[in-house]
């Protein structure tokens, strides 16, 4: 379970930004976690509550976008939205595809006080 080690990275980035702004407390954390990133979603919600006890994040409201995964297809010459990583494309059957999205996490913002 990497989502852990993925919360654990997420608390280290805001006591980063808690030092460099001042803030007291996080109220909300907004995050885009791409469909076709590897992360299970609600394992990353479970750890980052266990992970922010006794921070200045514990209880704060965790926000989760999940954008789709999108990928150029070679023989279409389209771009095309895909479920999985290796998900054949959708208007031609091929495999001839590359990703272009919804691969990638990262924090969007944060709201604090």
């Amino acid at each position: 379970m990497h989502e852990m080690a993925l919360c654990e990275s997420l608390l280290q980035l805001i006591e980063e930004q808690q030092r460099r702004h001042g803030f007291r407390r996080v109220r909300r954390v907004r995050l885009e976690v791409g469909r076709l990133a590897g992360v299970e979603v609600e394992a990353l919600r479970f750890g980052f509550d266990v992970v922010t006890r006794g921070s200045v994040a514990e209880g704060a409201a965790l926000e989760i976008l999940e954008p789709p995964g999108r990928a150029w297809c070679m023989a279409c010459e389209a771009e095309v939205e895909i479920a999985h990583r290796y998900d054949p494309c959708p208007r031609c059957g091929g495999y001839g595809l590359g990703v272009r999205g919804g691969d990638a996490m990262r924090v969007l913002d944060l709201e604090v006080d």
